[in-house]
């Protein structure tokens, strides 16, 4: 029971990792964009964790104007992007320029007949029940859907530096563990091994009278 439980501690910790992860560092997608608009958005609720509040006067507001930038992928699959500066709030893209990439997005847009590509940077997730759009950060032009997106070296660097982070706290706990954790409990577990065998021989003699 208790191996059972520490396993699904120790899964659900390294879930939500894995998810702030993926919803906090960038991601690529080649899309073709097909239009733009404004719509005011209600902040009410939990899925408010999911908007940017750049400033202290945009935390404060139940709702507000939201601009979002609509897309199509290769595969013919529509995808909607929000448009909000971050600020210098997290997560720390200090993205201010929110009214130009709405302009370069106007002016991006293409039709099916005559698509125009482009690899479009942003952080976050969709979710069409819970009305939660990714954020979009930027916009290049590229030369057609089947263009290389790149490494992802910020991603790579920045979960190499958090593993080894986590591995050298690990070996660090280990040492202690060993060097003094453990023998401890050893040490408990011996005395109180002791003492009840002190305990069975008292009741030994007294079985005997």
């Amino acid at each position: 029971m208790v191996s059972i439980l520490k396993w699904t501690f120790w899964i659900t910790v390294w879930v939500l990792i894995a998810g702030f992860f993926h919803y906090t560092l960038p991601q690529r997608d080649i899309v073709r964009i097909v239009n733009t608009y404004e719509e005011r958005q209600d902040l009410d609720g939990w899925t408010r964790i999911f908007w940017s509040a750049p400033d202290d006067q945009v935390a404060s507001l139940n709702n507000r104007d939201v601009q979002f930038i609509q897309a199509v992928r290769p595969d013919g699959s529509p995808m909607v992007y929000r448009n909000e500066d971050t600020g210098w709030g997290w997560p720390p893209y200090f993205k201010l320029d929110t009214a130009n990439l709405y302009t370069e997005a106007n002016d991006a847009v293409s039709t099916k007949a005559a698509p125009e590509w482009y690899l479009l940077k942003h952080y976050g997730w969709r979710n069409l029940y819970w009305s939660i759009f990714p954020n979009a950060i930027s916009l290049t032009q590229v030369e057609g859907p089947e263009a290389p997106k790149g490494l992802p070296w910020l991603n790579i660097f920045i979960i190499t530096i958090f593993l080894t982070v986590v591995y050298g706290v690990w070996v660090r706990w280990r040492r202690f563990r060993i060097a003094r954790i453990d023998p401890t409990f050893e040490a408990i577990e011996d005395d109180f091994a002791e003492r009840s065998g002190r305990f069975s021989r008292w009741l030994g003699t007294w079985r005997k009278k």
